[in-house]
C-alpha cells in the first residue's frame, strides 16, 4: 500500500491541467507527493518485535534456571531440572511443538507473550495485563463454615490491629477499606460496623492501635502516614517531602510510597515509618509539619538501600529496619547516624523482608525473608542467626511472624497459589525451632498473624479476603467469645408476601381467593387504625373527668387564658369599646358613682378652657399644652 506524500514524483501528470490553470490563476502544485511503503514499515517493526521478545524470553529462561538451581542447593537436593516450557510468545496454530521454529513468520506474534489457547485455570504461571502481587486471589471467598470466628472481607487482608484491650479489631486490604469490628456489639452474623477509606485509592499496608488504644496509625501505598481516632475521624497527617532534594535528611517527610510503621511501646505520641525513598523516620502526633528523626539504610558500598519492615524494640530504646538488599540494620533511637547492630546477609538480596519483631524479654529478633525463611537473631550476638527454618513459601511483602504470649513459641503464616493446597499456621519453639503444630486455615495464603496476649486469641488475615480468629473456649478470653454466643438478628423483611399465592383469574366467586397484599401494604394500612396504631387519646374538652385534666387545665391561669387571652374580640379602637359601655354605665352605675352617692350625689367636672379664654400674661409654663 502506497501514501503520496508532498514529493513523490509518482501518478503526477504530465502537464498542467488548462481549465485549472485557467480557474485558479496558476499552473501547478508545487513538487510531487512522496510515497512510503506501509508493508515493509511493518516488517521491519514484526522483526524487530519478535528479537526483543526472543530475548527477553531467553533472559526469563535463563533467571528461572538459575533459581532452581539456587533452590536445589538449599534444599540439599542435587537434581531440580524440569522440561523448559515452550515460550508463550513463540505459539503455533496448529500444533504446540511450533517451539522449534522460531523463525517461521506465520507462527510468531507481535508485541507482549499471549496466553496459551484454553481456559486461564490451565495455566498457572502466566498472567495477562499488567504484574500482580504473586498468590492474589482477591476474587474468591471461602464459603465453608468452621468452628471459628470467620470475619468476611471483600480482599486481601493485608493489615490487622487490635487495640490494647482486646475489644476492638481493625482491618485492611488491597481494595482500600480500613473496617471496624467491635467483638462486644456484634453478633453471630459478624458484621463491621464502620468501613471507610481513609487514603482514598492506595491499598491499606499496616495498621496498629497505640499502646493506650486512643489512636490508629495508617500505613497506606502513599507517602503520608495517617493517625485517625478510635472512631476514624482523622487526627494527623504526616507531611509530604521535597521528592526533587537528594539529601532525604534535609526533607520533612517521606517522599516515596510507605511500607510499614509501627507506635512506640512507651511514648504514646511517637510514631515509625520506613519508605521507598531510603529512610526510616520517627513522627510526633502533636507536629505534622515535620519528621521527629531521621535513619538512612546503607548498603556495604554506601548506597542507599529501601527499608521494607521496621520496628522497635521492646523497650523503645533500639529501632531496626529490614531491606531490599537482605540486610538487618538496627540504630540507637538517639544515634541516627552509624547502625548499632548490623547483619549484611540476613536474607538472600533482592527479597523484601516482611517482618521484624521483637521477642517479649527484649533479646531476642525475629525476621520473616522474601526468601522463604523464618530466622531468629540475638542481637548480643548479631553476626549469625540462632536459629532458621527454610522453605516457608512467603508471597506478600507484609507476611507476618510474632511471639506468643509466654514467649515459648513463634508463629508465622505460608502462601500458596491458587488450587496448590491450603495456606497453614505454623508453631516453631523458640529454642529448637522444633515445629510443633499445625493448622490449615483456608484454600488461600496466610498474610497476617496477630496473638493477642490479654485475650489469648490469634487474628490470621488471608489471602481471599476472610479475617480468621482462633480462640480456646477455656484459655481464652474475652474477644470473639463475646459475639459467637449471640444469636444473629432476624431481619424484618417488609416486601415478602406472607404464604404463596396462587392467582385464578377466572375462577367462580365461590372459590376465588382473597387477593393478597404485601407486608408493607398491610402495614400502611395498619396504621391509618388508631387501635393497632395505638394512637394517643385527644385531650379532653371542658374541665375535665375520670381523672383526665381538660383541654386547658382547671386553674385560674388556664381560665385567663382561654376566655381572656384567647378572646377574639375586635379591640382595634379602644375609645369605641370603651363607649360601648357608657350609656349602661350612666343608667346603671356599679363601680364608681355608688362609692361617692352621699358624699357627692352630684358630679363635679372641670371646665374645659379654650385657647382663646386664656390670658396672654400667663406664663409659658402654666399655658395647656395641646
Amino acid at each position: 500500500m502506497e501514501q503520496p506524500g508532498p514529493e513523490s514524483d509518482a501518478d503526477q501528470p504530465e502537464g498542467p491541467d488548462p481549465e485549472l490553470s485557467a480557474t485558479m490563476g496558476f499552473s501547478g502544485f508545487g513538487k510531487k507527493a512522496r510515497t512510503f511503503d506501509f508493508n515493509a514499515m511493518f516488517e521491519q517493526t514484526r522483526r524487530t518485535a519478535v528479537e526483543r521478545s526472543r530475548k527477553i524470553l531467553e533472559e526469563r529462561e535463563k533467571a528461572a534456571a538459575e533459581k532452581e538451581k539456587e533452590l536445589g542447593n538449599q534444599l540439599g537436593v542435587d537434581n531440580l531440572s524440569a522440561a523448559t516450557p515452550c515460550p508463550v510468545g513463540r505459539t503455533s496454530s496448529r500444533d504446540s511443538a511450533s517451539c522449534e521454529s522460531e523463525d517461521s513468520s506465520d507462527d510468531e506474534l507481535i508485541g507482549p507473550p499471549l496466553p496459551p489457547q484454553g481456559s486461564v485455570e490451565d495455566s498457572d504461571d502466566e498472567l495477562i495485563g499488567p504484574p500482580l502481587p504473586p498468590g492474589y486471589e482477591g476474587s474468591d471467598k471461602d464459603e465453608d463454615e468452621d468452628d471459628n470466628d470467620n470475619i468476611q472481607e471483600e480482599d486481601e487482608v493485608s493489615a490487622l490491629g487490635l487495640d490494647p484491650s482486646g475489644a476492638r479489631l481493625i482491618t485492611g486490604g488491597y481494595d482500600y477499606d480500613v473496617r471496624f469490628w467491635d467483638f462486644a456489639g456484634m453478633d453471630a452474623s459478624l458484621q463491621a460496623f464502620r468501613s471507610l477509606q481513609p487514603c482514598e485509592c492506595h491499598q491499606i499496608k499496616s495498621l496498629q492501635y497505640s499502646s493506650t488504644g486512643d489512636v490508629i496509625l495508617v500505613v497506606a501505598g502513599n507517602a503520608q502516614a495517617k493517625v485517625l481516632d478510635r472512631d476514624g475521624f482523622p487526627v494527623m497527617e504526616c507531611v509530604k517531602g521535597d521528592q526533587y532534594i537528594v539529601d532525604m535528611a534535609n526533607t520533612k517527610g517521606h517522599t516515596a510510597m510507605l511500607n510499614s510503621g509501627c507506635w512506640h511501646p512507651k511514648i504514646k505520641e511517637e510514631f515509625l515509618t520506613c519508605s521507598n525513598d531510603g529512610t526510616v523516620r520517627t513522627w510526633d502526633v502533636t507536629n505534622d509539619k515535620k519528621h521527629k528523626g531521621v535513619f538512612k539504610p546503607r548498603s556495604a558500598q554506601g548506597k542507599r538501600v529501601i527499608p521494607t519492615s521496621c520496628t522497635y524494640s521492646r523497650d523503645g530504646k533500639l529501632i531496626a529496619a529490614g531491606c531490599q538488599d537482605g540486610s538487618i540494620q538496627i540504630w540507637d533511637r538517639n544515634m541516627n547516624v552509624h547502625t548499632k547492630f548490623h547483619c549484611r546477609q540476613a536474607h538472600a538480596p533482592g527479597s523484601d523482608t516482611s517482618c521484624l519483631t521483637f521477642s517479649y524479654d527484649g533479646t531476642i529478633l525475629a525476621s520473616r525473608g522474601g526468601d522463604d525463611t523464618l530466622k531468629t537473631w540475638d542481637i548480643r550476638q548479631f553476626k549469625t542467626p540462632v536459629n532458621s527454618v527454610l522453605g516457608l513459601p512467603s508471597f506478600f511483602p507484609m507476611t507476618d511472624c510474632c511471639f506468643s504470649p509466654d514467649d515459648k513459641l513463634l508463629v508465622t503464616g505460608t502462601s500458596v497459589k491458587k488450587g496448590h493446597g491450603n495456606g497453614k499456621l505454623l508453631f516453631f519453639e523458640r529454642e529448637t525451632f522444633k515445629k510443633v503444630y499445625e493448622l490449615d486455615v483456608t484454600d488461600a495464603s496466610v498474610v497476617r498473624c496477630l496473638w493477642h496476649p490479654k485475650l489469648n486469641q490469634i487474628m490470621v488475615g488471608t489471602g481471599n479476603g476472610l479475617a480468621k480468629v482462633y480462640y480456646d473456649p477455656f484459655k481464652s478470653q474475652r474477644g470473639a467469645k463475646l459475639c459467637v454466643v449471640k444469636t444473629k438478628r432476624k431481619e424484618r423483611q417488609a416486601e415478602t408476601l406472607t404464604q404463596d399465592y396462587i392467582i385464578t383469574p377466572h375462577a367462580l366467586p365461590m372459590f376465588r381467593e382473597p387477593r393478597q397484599r404485601s407486608t408493607r401494604k398491610q402495614l400502611e394500612k395498619d396504621r391509618l387504625d388508631p387501635m393497632k396504631s395505638h394512637k394517643p387519646e385527644p385531650p379532653v374538652a371542658g374541665p375535665g373527668r375520670g381523672g383526665r385534666v381538660g383541654t386547658h387545665g382547671g386553674t385560674l391561669s388556664s381560665y385567663i387564658v382561654k376566655n381572656i387571652a384567647l378572646d377574639k374580640t375586635d379591640d382595634s379602637n379602644p375609645r369605641e369599646a370603651i363607649l360601648r359601655h357608657a350609656k349602661e354605665a350612666e343608667e346603671n352605675p356599679y363601680w364608681v358613682a355608688p362609692a361617692y352617692s352621699k358624699t357627692q350625689p352630684k358630679a363635679v367636672f372641670a371646665e374645659v378652657e379654650s385657647d382663646e379664654d386664656e390670658p396672654d400674661d400667663k406664663p409659658e409654663w402654666k399655658k395647656r399644652k395641646i
